[in-house]
């Protein structure tokens, strides 16, 4: 008997790797918010947010063919793509964030934020919240409480619950910033997604974070605004989500949906903060900034504007918000909805057993989504931005069927 897929994988990648759904999906192409597995099954994707205009758009493949086929090098040499996407995006951001440095992932880029914070302002403090995830290298894993007890958190962190009210979350960070300096760790930086994606969803009320980030600043620490979830006009109104929040921050981290899969991500920043910065250390990203990844990120940035996507993210997201109220309102093991534009939460008020019973039953009836929340009960909605009206419909048809026909009290 031939070994199957799964035993392989086993065999040949080890067992920290994990698989999502009881059934692993097992696609061979991709087609906007579609995924089409091997037996021809399409599944609607409404988890996965790094293919940002949808897998495999046409004019993004088409630029990455055509810059691929001509050169790929590297940020050591001059090329016009790569200022010309740093010039496209940093037009994205508010005068202040003037300068951009690529990686190619949004760890890399939280990472190199960090080693800015920490060079600017001489501490290595960090404040973040209580089920955060910043990135997998060894400084971000000891950062991001939602790895697990396994993973401990580094001394010099501390961390805040997740906000739900702008005073309560400023005088939490103000006492973490307080609670560093009482260990003789001098601060650095707050370090937050600005839709508290891990934490459950928390983007309410616009200007959440604004006396945050001033309690931050008060304590002579930078504030890192974490985009990867947030950005690209995901919330339906704003490019970035600190915008929505009404703040400027210090340094701006995105991560692969610049390049909707490939492997684009960057840091922007204030130039005072990378002036600190150059003078002290050299940077170089061998794949970070390529030609490749320029073309492919102008590409994104070109079908988000020609497509309307930030206002399709708005409508695709209200429509979605009130079927899945309405959805609340029949179904009481559902609780609170939260959201902005095209990334929803739902609290599962049955349980995380009950929220990951939902989820496995949405992946019988061929729609993905995911889970967040310290207890793993809040059913995660983060679509491709490409997501319409008719898939908020299916979505919510689909999640009504499993809510009728599964068991999950």
């Amino acid at each position: 008997m031939s070994e199957s897929a799964l035993d392989r994988r086993r065999r040949l990648l080890g067992p920290a790797y994990r698989l999502l759904y009881a059934e692993p999906l097992r696609p061979v192409r991709g087609e906007g918010v579609w995924l089409i597995e091997a037996d021809g099954r399409r599944v609607l994707d409404a988890y996965n947010n790094v293919p940002s205009v949808g897998h495999c758009h046409p004019r993004v493949v088409e630029a990455l063919a055509r810059q691929a086929a001509a050169l790929n090098t590297h940020t050591r040499y001059l090329h016009d793509a790569v200022l010309d996407y740093a010039e496209r995006l940093l037009a994205t951001c508010p005068p202040p964030i003037s300068q951009a440095m690529f990686t190619c992932t949004g760890s890399e880029a939280n990472d190199l934020a960090l080693r800015i914070a920490r060079c600017v302002t001489g501490g290595t403090g960090v404040v973040v919240t209580a089920n955060a995830y910043h990135g997998v290298t060894a400084a971000l894993a000891e950062m991001s409480p939602s790895l697990g007890a396994g993973v401990a958190l580094g001394p010099h962190v501390r961390t805040v619950p997740a906000p739900r009210d702008p005073e309560t979350f400023a005088r939490d960070v103000a006492g973490a910033f307080d609670a560093l300096a009482a260990a003789g760790v001098r601060p650095a930086a707050l370090l937050f997604d600005t839709l508290f994606t891990s934490d459950g969803v928390f983007p309410d009320p616009p200007g959440l974070v604004a006396g945050a980030c001033a309690s931050a600043r008060r304590a002579g620490a930078l504030v890192i605004a974490d985009e990867v979830q947030a950005g690209l006009g995901r919330t339906g109104t704003h490019m970035w989500g600190f915008a929505r929040h009404g703040i400027v921050p210090d340094l701006v981290t995105a991560g692969k949906p610049l390049g909707a899969g490939h492997p684009v991500a960057a840091v922007m920043a204030r130039p005072e903060h990378l002036a600190e910065f150059g003078a002290r250390s050299r940077y170089f990203n061998t794949f970070g900034g390529s030609p490749v990844s320029a073309a492919v990120g102008l590409a994104v940035l070109d079908v988000i504007r020609d497509e309307g996507l930030i206002a399709r993210a708005a409508a695709s997201g209200a429509l979605l918000r009130a079927r899945l109220l309405a959805l609340a309102a029949r179904h009481g093991c559902l609780g609170a909805v939260r959201g902005a534009g095209l990334y929803l939460g739902v609290e599962v008020a049955a349980g995380p057993a009950a929220a990951a019973r939902l989820v496995e039953g949405l992946r019988r009836r061929g729609v993905l989504v995911g889970l967040c929340g310290a207890a793993a009960d809040v059913i995660k909605i983060r679509p491709p931005l490409v997501f319409g009206a008719g898939h908020a419909v299916l979505l919510a048809d689909r999640m009504d069927e499993a809510l009728s026909g599964d068991r999950l009290q």
